[in-house]
């Protein structure tokens, strides 16, 4: 089984394991992309390339010389063995790597016909929650004043995290936000699948109006226990990625690849 893990963070590994997202490369490509070398011969290429990852147990060099995530190399596994944690995150701002923080976090594991609350915790800030976020999500400075730091919950977030594929809508900004954190509190980097309700939207129901959550709610009938709180929406995306998985094997996905083609297919280029 794949998923998310934490590891401690190394710039060029990073951008290797994005290019490696991406599909197996070559020591060339790695070479180019990653070390900006684009001129390197291929014996340097490899032997670079062999420094870089060949100690990684992320990463395994195919029979092929081509470079790949393990789970790639392996073969992806299918939709219904996959856990996916849903993730969401009520926070005092937008700025994931400046001076906001997160103010409640609820992860929802779905898997196969399971949607489990796993998560759903306020947390101490450390800083004022601005009136124009207490009045969106009626999280208050008085509320989480007795909440635990993210440091103290760190060990249980990435617990409920680890070998599942991170899911949010817009993902981008709960990941930055976790992601954010858990550098901050334990020096370690996120890293796994993750996908985002949002762009699996846009290529599997094309032609909506909106593609907010409060909007494929109700193009999918979805009812909120909880609007712009942490667990009232990972439910909601919980169910909506549900309803989009349904989508997906209609039009022949079958495993985590399929999807993870989907979601960085651009839209214009999807079949109907």
């Amino acid at each position: 089984m794949i998923g998310l893990t934490a590891h401690p963070a190394g710039t060029l590994v990073e951008r290797a394991l994005e290019l490696l997202q991406l599909g197996p490369a070559t020591a060339g490509e790695l070479a180019v992309k990653v070390l900006g070398l684009p001129n390197a011969p291929v014996a340097v290429a490899e032997r670079l390339a062999a420094a870089l990852l060949g100690a990684d147990p992320r990463v395994r060099q195919q029979s092929d010389g081509r470079w790949a995530l393990v789970a790639a190399a392996q073969g992806s596994p299918l939709l219904e063995e996959c856990a996916f944690a849903v993730v969401d995150v009520e926070t005092t701002g937008m700025n994931a790597t400046g001076d906001d923080r997160i103010t409640e976090i609820a992860v929802v594991v779905v898997h196969g016909t399971r949607r489990d609350v796993v998560l759903d915790v306020l947390v101490n800030p450390g800083r004022p929650i601005p009136p124009r976020i207490c009045e969106l999500t009626g999280i208050t400075d008085a509320m989480v004043a007795g909440a635990p730091s993210f440091a103290e919950i760190a060990d249980q977030v990435m617990a409920a995290l680890a070998g599942r594929v991170f899911v949010a809508h817009n993902a981008r900004f709960d990941w930055g936000f976790v992601g954010a954190e858990v550098k901050r509190n334990r020096d370690l980097a996120l890293d796994g699948p993750r996908l985002c309700t949002v762009r699996l939207a846009r290529r599997l129901v094309p032609g909506e109006p909106s593609y907010a959550l409060g909007a494929l709610a109700v193009r999918f009938g979805l009812e909120f226990t909880a609007r712009h709180r942490a667990a009232g929406d990972a439910l909601v995306t919980g169910m909506l990625l549900e309803r989009l998985l349904s989508h997906a094997r209609e039009r022949g996905a079958r495993t985590l690849a399929d999807i993870e083609v989907l979601h960085r297919t651009p839209v214009g280029e999807i079949a109907a």
